[in-house]
This record gives structure tokens, sequence and C-alpha cells, in this order.
């Protein structure tokens, strides 16, 4: 019962990693590659579980958001520019997100504006109407609807032989095309608004430390189902597109490449999969970057206050979702070069945001006798490390290589 009072911001975190731009990445991965980036999710499972406790465990003890903690410890400019490309970086996602609401609707025959405009009102009065416990109910629900992949993936029939042997020994490719994707399938793990709504949930869920190891649970929790999720839409199109050499750029031609492969019921899971994830991720991500920024300004926030005590968090959340519906509604948008922007976005402020949080909780003023251990500072800078190469990595073909595959890695 404990365990259940505190489970909500861990898992809808966690899950939000499989919106509509991490589908296709994971659709791509399987497609082209088969299995043999599948044992990249044994590494990703540790690596999000170190970042996301972090962030949960400073939450706990100081009661701030991470924004609210930089603004207070390194100063209003640092802050400033970090909220500046995070929300160049969100608003690029929140339009990718309706690009996959307008994606299922073309998979269900449903009209494009409608559905669009449908699913920008329910998400914003999800939030605006509503209270954090309700809103919570929600987002834990949309989570469980992520089985359908899972479900999917055991209707191909894979040979679950192959599958534990290319999880359990790796076979590492050093070509351009595989170094890329197996960048986009760990950098579409840790993106730098999770950390801020993380923190920010569990302030407002109000968890105290007697109730943390529960809520740890969460955390690890959540980091292995998001994980599952993406291991079987990986498994999906490597047993049917893979095997059959077909070629997708997108989540929707994933779907529609599936019917003929694996049947009528794959097809619909897969699809219902997608806008699921989408208007999921349409939720959290203009809901994260209101947290994030109020935090950073010193602005009063919270689902659990009107628009009349929180006028500047309601009118951004409001504010974002209008602009990224709008924009999606608008003819031949150049949607591919809004998510490499935003990809780029992230990628440079990451790094910069892990550094932030291992100083922050590694400071016993702040943190007490909760700062990281040896071992543990040990694994989160190795963590960092390889997350600022992997960013590196991913800006250098962003600009100067034109490799098949790296559209979709938003």
């Amino acid at each position: 019962m404990l365990f259940l009072s505190v489970m909500g911001p861990g898992i809808i975190t966690a899950n939000v990693d499989n919106d509509a731009g991490g589908i296709a990445t994971y659709s791509v991965a399987g497609a082209h590659f088969g299995f043999s980036l599948l044992w990249s999710f044994i590494p990703i499972i540790v690596v999000l579980i170190v970042i996301q406790e972090m962030a949960s465990r400073m939450a706990v003890v100081t009661g701030k958001g991470l924004a609210d903690l930089i603004r207070e410890e390194f100063g209003v400019k640092v802050i400033f520019y970090s909220m500046f490309v995070l929300v160049l970086a969100n608003i690029g996602n929140v339009m990718a997100e309706f690009a996959g609401i307008a994606a299922s609707a073309d998979l269900f025959g449903i009209n494009r504006p409608v559905l669009i405009i449908a699913c920008a009102f329910f998400v914003w009065w999800l939030v605006v109407k509503g209270n954090y416990k309700s809103v919570e109910k929600v987002f834990l629900g949309a989570c469980i609807f992520y089985v359908s992949y899972i479900i999917s993936g055991f209707i191909t029939k894979p040979d679950w032989a192959m599958i534990s042997s290319e999880t359990l020994r790796p076979q590492f490719q050093f070509k351009g095309a595989y170094l890329v994707m197996l960048i986009g399938v760990i950098g579409t793990t840790i993106a730098p608004w999770m950390q801020f709504y993380q923190q920010a949930s569990v302030v407002e869920k109000g968890i105290k430390l007697k109730e943390y190891a529960y809520h740890r649970l969460d955390i690890i929790i959540g980091a292995f189902v998001v994980n599952i999720v993406a291991f079987f839409i990986v498994i999906v199109c490597a047993d049917t597109l893979f095997k059959h050499g077909v070629s997708i750029e997108t989540a929707k031609d994933a779907a529609l490449a599936l019917k003929p492969l694996a049947g009528e019921y794959c097809y619909l899971l897969f699809a219902f999969g997608l806008f699921n994830a989408s208007l999921f991720a349409t939720s959290i991500l203009p809901l994260s970057t209101a947290y994030s920024v109020c935090e950073g300004m010193g602005w009063e926030l919270g689902v659990n206050k009107s628009f009349k005590e929180a006028p500047q968090f309601y009118s951004l959340y409001t504010g974002i979702i209008i602009f990224g519906a709008a924009f999606i509604l608008i003819p031949n948008i150049p949607l591919v070069k809004i998510m490499l922007i935003s990809q780029v976005a992230n990628g440079v402020l990451l790094p910069f945001i892990l550094i932030l949080m291992l100083r922050l909780i590694n400071n016993k003023r702040l943190m007490g006798d909760l700062v990281n251990s040896r071992a543990y500072n040990l694994i989160a800078w190795a963590t960092v490390i390889i997350m600022i190469t992997l960013s590196l990595f991913l800006l250098f073909f962003a600009f100067f290589q034109n490799v098949q595959g790296f559209n979709v890695l938003c």
C-alpha cells in the first residue's frame, strides 16, 4: 500500500521516453539492423535508473525542483539559458508528438485536423481542469496501453533463442549507420526534460524521505517497463520488416508494412500504440516545460493550483499545446528539420544538466548524508562522459554527415 501511494513519477517519466520519436527510432533500429541492437537495452536500464534516482533523491531531500535548485545555486543567467534551450527543444518535441497523432489519424482513417484539435483540447482540459491525483491516474492508465507492443511482439512468433543470444552477446559494428542508430537508441532514453519533470512531480506529489525506498522501486520498475516495451518494438520490426528486407523511416511506415506481413491485429496494435504514446507525450512535454520554466523564474506552479493562482504556469502549458498543434496543421511543414533541431538542442543541453545535477547532489549543505557514494559517483560520472561522447557524435552527424536513418533519431 505504501508503494501504491508513492507510485507514479518514476513510471510515468520513464514511459514518456516511448513517444512518437522513440517508437520511430526503435522501429527503424529493428527494420534496418534486426536483433543486433537488443544488447544495448541492458546498459540503458542501468543509466536510466542512475539518472532518475538522483533527480528524485534531490526532490525528496530538498523539497525543491531541479530548475529551482539550479537558479539558487548557480544563478539566474545559468537557469535562463538552460530554460531557453529546453523550451526550444521541447516545442520541437511537442510538434513531433502531434505529428505522431496525425500519422495515427491516417492509419485509422480519421480526419487529421479533427483528431489533432480533439487531442489538443483533451490534454489541455485534463491538466487545466484536473488536480495532481486525477492527472496522475490518467497518465498511469496511459502507461498500461503500452502492453499493445508486447502483445504484437508475441503475435509475430519470433525466434526467442536468437533473441536471447543477440541480447546477451553483443556484436558491435563500426559502421556509420550502425553507430548513428545506436546513438539514437541510447539518446532517446535520457532527455533533459525528464530530470526536470521527475523532480518537479516528486515535489508536487509530496513524497517524504521515509517513503523514499518505495519511490526508488517506482523508478526501477519504470526503467524496466519502458525498455521492455522498446525491446518488443525492435523485435516486432526485426522479425518482420528486417527479415523481408523492408526499409522504413517512420513509425507510420512500420505500422503499414506490418499489415501484410504480420496481419491485421499486429497492425492495429502497433497503430494504437503509436496514438497512445503520442497523446501521452503531448500531455507530459508541455507540462514538463511549464514546471521547469516556472521553477527557474520563481513563479507559482503546479497542477493543484488554479489558473488564477499560477497564470504563467497554465499560460505556458496552453501556449505550447496550441503552438505545437497549429504548426502540424500547416501544409508541407518541414517536420524532419524541426525534429532535428530539437534533437540537437537536447544533445547540447543534456551533458550540461547532468554535470549540474552531480554538483548539486554531492553538495553536503543541500543533501546532508544522502550525497552520492564513491561507487555511485563513479557510475554517474561514467554515464555523463558516455552521454557527452554520444551527444558530440550526434552533433557531428547532424552537421557534417548524411547517414541513412539519421532523420528519424528525434
